[in-house]
């Protein structure tokens, strides 16, 4: 329960930490409303997604209603309004992916994280995406975890990838745990 706690403040604090520096940004953007559109590009690429908030302070800045600018960041699909996971799932549902299994590569995702695809998880430690294709059809299906590429995905191999991270993570924080004790010794 703490845990979780922790982990919504954690969570919290960092997207205040984007909404802070989208405060700082903002003013460097001209106000002409047709510089809109590139200035909420420019807080996809810098933060990864569009936070509520930041299409309230978008609105602000130049003067229209956050209708308004709701509106076009959804009539786009180019922007995200879930921050990244730090794990992002990308399953290939290409042709060659979707005939062997992707879809239930996916749904196994889904279960196994609690997510919907577009989502992340309440830690942020995962996002799920449906990709149209990465290119790599000889290795179908095809899961794309951060820059790594799962090819021959089974849906048991996902209960391994996911493994997989948890321990990365695991031995992640004893490390940093270790160089802490380290220092405090020092």
């Amino acid at each position: 329960m703490s845990d979780n706690i922790e982990q919504d403040q954690e969570v919290d604090l960092e997207e205040q930490q984007v909404l802070d520096a989208i405060a700082v940004e903002l003013p460097g953007f001209s106000r002409d409303v047709h510089q809109l559109l590139p200035v909420l590009q420019k807080i996809q690429h810098t933060h990864g997604y569009l936070p509520r908030d930041s299409m309230v302070m978008v609105a602000a800045h130049f003067a229209v209603a956050a209708a308004k600018v709701f509106g076009i960041a959804t009539f786009y699909n180019q922007f995200r309004f879930n921050p990244p996971g730090r794990h992002p799932i990308k399953v290939c549902l290409g042709t060659a992916c979707h005939v062997k299994g992707g879809e239930i590569i996916l749904e196994n995702f889904t279960r196994r994280l609690g997510i919907e695809e577009g989502e992340t998880t309440q830690d942020r430690e995962y996002s799920l995406e449906r990709v149209a294709c990465v290119g790599c059809c000889a290795l179908a299906p095809v899961v794309v975890v951060g820059e790594k590429i799962e090819s021959y995905v089974t849906p048991s191999k996902v209960e391994g990838v996911i493994t997989e991270i948890e321990i990365q993570n695991e031995i992640a924080e004893r490390e940093k745990a270790k160089d802490e004790q380290q220092s405090d010794s020092e």
